[in-house]
């Protein structure tokens, strides 16, 4: 690890950088206050949500699972993008080839106007038709049961990739390009430690990026990244961008 390097070299790294990815988790949105529906916190009427969160649940109780699902959608609707949100819309606007993974379903990146993203878990915001797949945005508060496919009237679920659920094959392909040919990668609010997320670090690397993580605490990455910062992302991110 570069010791000597401050958050403000990489700040003047960024800013000479064509090409910077960014990976986001739940530390981010944290910082929104968006729960992390894990943990005891996380418990809702009894359930944990590998209990919901999955083809089975929904295919034995759908009702139930948008129950949780509204519950979420109702929560995080009081929830707005903070700094940090904004200065990666910044990062995005100034930077050459920029991309952003989020492993974030709440919907506040887009929210806050980042536009070149892989949402890599999908979007709570976001409906899928089981029969049709069509995918289309849905902010319904409360949602209404059933949710129909306006198309073909088939059940809508939530565009989320659940437990046993494999990631889309087109957010991945441009998500791997990204860090494969960036100059920098910053990895933010997230412990990095569930695949595919866990090899990022180590595909920037690999490619010859500087890779740099800003988090609450440290976590099994911070060995592997070149610097690692310790702090909360509405505080550290914005001075990337010279932002105060």
């Amino acid at each position: 690890m570069p010791s000597g390097l401050t958050i403000l070299d990489v700040r003047d790294r960024i800013t000479k950088a064509r090409s910077v990815t960014v990976l986001t988790g739940a530390g981010i949105s944290a910082d929104s206050g968006v729960p992390t529906f894990r943990g005891p916190e996380g418990l809702w009427k009894n359930y944990r949500p590998e209990e919901l969160a999955s083809p089975e649940a929904f295919a034995r109780d759908p009702k139930l699972v948008w129950e949780w699902y509204n519950w979420r959608r109702e929560l995080v609707a009081t929830k707005h993008p903070n700094a940090a949100h904004e200065t990666i819309v910044e990062l995005e606007r100034r930077i050459e080839h920029f991309w952003l993974i989020t492993q974030n379903v709440d919907g506040l990146h887009a929210l806050a106007g980042s536009q070149r993203l892989s949402e890599i878990h999908g979007n709570i915001w976001k409906v899928r038709c089981t029969q049709c797949n069509r995918i289309s945005p849905n902010r319904d508060l409360p949602l209404v049961y059933p949710p129909i496919c306006t198309d073909c009237s088939g059940l809508l679920r939530p565009h989320i990739v659940w437990f046993g659920e494999s990631l889309d094959q087109e957010d991945m392909s441009r998500s791997y390009q990204a860090l494969q040919t960036c100059d920098i990668l910053l990895i933010i609010g997230t412990s990095g430690v569930v695949y595919p997320a866990a090899s990022f670090a180590s595909i920037a690397k690999d490619g010859g990026a500087l890779v740099v993580e800003l988090n609450l605490d440290p976590t099994p990455n911070s060995s592997v990244v070149d610097v690692a910062f310790q702090g909360r992302a509405k505080d550290l991110v914005p001075l990337l961008h010279g932002v105060t």
